[in-house]
């Protein structure tokens, strides 16, 4: 079975067009090499109620992942977090957790959220391309197992 990903960069200067979207490209390529199938790739602007409103159409009726690049530092606009939070039904705090100790020493400035909407997994990364992979690297072995809970798929877990 494939697996499915989607890859949203949160980014005032990927949307105004004065930067590259470095990695947003790198997850999708990483995750694409670990044999997801990445559905969707979008960009949004910074800020509580762009991000929420991206996260909830992105997780809308779907199953799988939902991966986020950028907005968890501590810059006026970093505010992913909050907006995730906004639309989460439930908080998977093992798996931030696990993406910030990834990351050292940087990674314990980023304030990235995990958990899920529906059957779908939402993950925070940082926006520099390196914390984004390495952050994907920390969970990426769980993801599967996570998934197919999600989905309510067997997992070889005793009846």
């Amino acid at each position: 079975m494939t697996l499915a990903a989607k890859v949203l960069t949160v980014s005032d200067g990927v949307v105004a067009g004065t930067r590259e979207d470095r990695s947003g490209r790198q997850l999708a390529e990483r995750l694409m090499s670990a044999g997801y199938e990445v559905v969707d790739r979008r960009t949004v602007a910074d800020g509580v109620d762009s991000v929420a409103g991206a996260v909830a159409d992105m997780a809308a009726g779907f199953a799988g992942l939902l991966i986020t690049t950028g907005g968890t530092g501590f810059g006026p606009r970093d505010l992913t977090p909050e907006g995730t939070a906004r639309v989460l039904d439930r908080e998977a705090p093992g798996m931030a957790e696990a993406m910030r100790l990834a990351d050292p020493p940087k990674g314990r400035l980023s304030r990235g959220v995990a958990g899920t909407v529906g059957e779908c997994l939402v993950l925070n990364t940082p926006g520099s391309t390196a914390g984004a992979v390495e952050s994907l690297e920390a969970v990426l072995d769980v993801l599967p197992h996570a998934l197919d809970l999600l989905a309510n798929r067997p997992t070889g877990h005793p009846a």
